[in-house]
This record gives structure tokens, sequence and C-alpha cells, in this order.
């Protein structure tokens, strides 16, 4: 089995590593720094450096490979799984770009391809879970709280993005939108801010980003769903101060003859001070509530970078659910075809099972308990 893997960067890297030790695995990236790094880890990974954003290009090049995992930046991702679905591929991916991938739908279905999307942690895992739990009951809120953190904590902006910084800053300006009492509420993203407190990581603040995604729709009828982000205290009111000053704007500006992009430039500037360390001790904390039938159902989610393979935490939450249901594709247990948010394959129990099990076999746990 050939499993070709576009995109070669830190989650990219870790689902190549995972899947190595049962395929053959080709990486795909522009970048010649990425795929060093990944061929320093491992030698048995054949690595080609490509131009992702030549989409005419993929039915040569990805003809050969029987799966496909798309790891690209949100900006290009929609493009890069419509490409991929035209090459007649099933594909998993977690490119989490803000178009509505289910527009993709008829497209596969026309292909005969399965391509499952939004499949990290949250979007992902969120979504997984409720798509089991919403077949076993009638839930009447479901609420998702998320992030990602170094663990030492350094100023002003105390984070780093194992992610492009400009998918993470898209994630400050877009809308966001939850539904309460049935209707879908959209406020600024970064408002509505808590403090809260978690045992493990101490106090963190939580608020509003359009985290939802494909859940607004194909769960419509729960009355209330909202997910929001976990930050270190003080995040927000930085974040707030570029937006103000106009630093995140989309709209191109003239400097000194230049047509010049705010937010591309800022997502330059935050670059290396937002760049995870090799081996930077991380985590991932994330808790799910869902509420119906007089029960409240509860996950948590705590995960740290792992020394002994030097894979972060978030690379592996995300990465490890991407090559679970990769692995639970090739193993026949999903056969639908057409364009799957995870919500929609969690629905089948055996689905669910499989890949709680998967992540359990390399030491990430979500944790249940019901009152």
């Amino acid at each position: 089995m050939q499993i070709a893997i576009l995109g070669a960067g830190m989650v990219g890297r870790a689902m190549a590593i995972d899947l190595s030790k049962k395929y053959q695995v080709t990486s795909f990236d522009l970048s010649k720094e990425s795929l060093q790094m990944l061929s320093n880890k491992n030698k048995s990974i054949t690595t080609v450096q490509a131009d992702l954003s030549d989409y005419a290009n993929y039915p040569a090049l990805l003809a050969k490979y029987d799966y496909v995992i798309t790891a690209v930046p949100g900006f290009m991702g929609y493009k890069t799984l419509e490409a991929v679905i035209n090459a007649k591929k099933n594909v998993v991916d977690i490119s989490f770009f803000p178009e509505d991938a289910l527009q993709l739908t008829e497209l596969a279905k026309k292909n005969n391809v399965t391509a499952i999307v939004d499949c990290g942690v949250a979007p992902g895992m969120s979504n997984l879970i409720l798509g089991y739990h919403n077949e076993k009951m009638k839930i009447d809120s479901f609420e998702c709280m998320v992030g990602g953190l170094p663990k030492k904590r350094t100023q002003p902006f105390e984070y780093k993005a194992p992610f492009s910084p400009i998918d993470v800053l898209e994630e400050y300006t877009r809308p966001a939108r939850y539904v309460e009492n049935s209707c879908i509420v959209t406020k600024p993203a970064l408002s509505d801010a808590e403090f809260i407190d978690f045992n493990k990581v101490g106090t963190l603040e939580s608020f509003n980003t359009d985290g939802l995604r494909s859940i607004l729709f194909t769960m419509g009828h729960i009355p209330n769903m909202k997910e929001k982000t976990l930050r270190y205290p003080g995040h927000i009111n930085l974040m707030k101060s570029l937006i103000k000053a106009g630093f995140l704007n989309t709209e191109a500006i003239q400097y000194k003859g230049q047509s010049i992009s705010p937010l591309g430039f800022t997502s330059a500037l935050l670059f290396d001070q937002w760049k995870l360390g090799a081996t930077e001790a991380e985590f991932t904390l994330m808790t799910i509530e869902i509420k119906g039938e007089g029960k409240t159902i509860h996950y948590e989610l705590y995960d740290e970078y792992d020394a002994v393979t030097e894979t972060s935490s978030m690379s592996r939450t995300t990465g490890y659910t991407c090559t679970a249901a990769l692995n639970m594709l090739m193993e026949n247990l999903f056969k639908e075809k057409g364009v799957f948010p995870p919500e929609l394959v969690g629905k089948y129990a055996p689905c669910f099972e499989y890949i709680i099990k998967y992540l359990q076999e390399r030491n990430i746990h979500y944790v249940k308990t019901e009152s």
C-alpha cells in the first residue's frame, strides 16, 4: 500500500513517520528544509520536492498512490482537496480551510472517492465524539474548549504555533459562530472571554473562535453548541491590540511604492517568535461537555510533548487522529463515498471505537466521565 502525504510540516512529518511503520510513504513539500528534517528522522520515507499549488499536475503526481493525506496550509486546502478528488484518490484532510468542504460532496461521489475532512483534534475528535453520542441520546448542549500551548511561558505572546501563523491569525479575525436556543449567533472572534482553572495547567482564558464549522449544519438539531479556544491569560488583549492597529487586515496597503498585506506581513514577523522548537515541551488540552436526557458526559484530553520520539503533542493529537482515520479507511470500516466531516464518521460505533483505540495505542487518552 502506497500513501502520499501532501505537506511535510510539523504535523505532516509526524503522520509520515507513524504510517511508515506499516506502509510505503512519500511526503511532498516545496520546502527542502522540511523534507530534510523528515529524512533525518526516518530514511525509509521517500521525499519529493513539489509545488503543491500546481493542481493540474495532481493526476500525474498521485497516479501510483493508493491513498492521500492533505496537510497543506489552510489558504490552499480547498483547492488541494478538490484536486485530489479529481485525481480519484481517497483522502483524509487536516488543512482546516475556511471554505465549506461539503460543496465537494457531489464531485467526490462522481469520482467514487471517500474524503474525510477536518480530521484533527478540534475540529476532528471533538466532532467524532459528538457524532458518536448523537446516535445514542438526544443532546441538548455541546461545548468544547481546546488549546495547544508551550509549557514555558515566554512574553509577550506566551504562545507557539504548530501550524502556519497565518492560519492561527485568521482564527482571531474570522467571526465566531455558535448555536444558542437553536439560533446561529455570530460574534467577533476573541469575544466572551472567561478565566477557567485546570488541574494540570492552572488558569487559562477562553474565547470564541469559529470552531464549530460543519457541525453547525450537520448537527443543526442540537439547540446549543459552542467551541472556545484556550490561551494563557493576556493573549486576548495582545491580539485585540494588533487587530485595532490594523496588523491583521487582509486588504493590501501601499508602502514606499510596494503593495503589502498587513496580515501576511504580520504572519512573517511572527513566524520565528511563534515557531515551536523541535524539542520544545508543550501540551494539548481539550474538554468536551455533552448534556442531554438528564445526564452530562465529559471528555478530557491532556497530552504532552513526547521526549522519546521528539514529537510535539499537537502533532501527535492532530496527526494520529488523521492517520487513524486513514487506517480505518484502508481496513474498509468506512466505505461511503462523498465528503465526510468526522461527526458523520463517528456516528458508526466501530469507526469511533477504532480511532479511540488507535490513539490509546499511541498513549493519547480521552478520559470519559458521566454524571
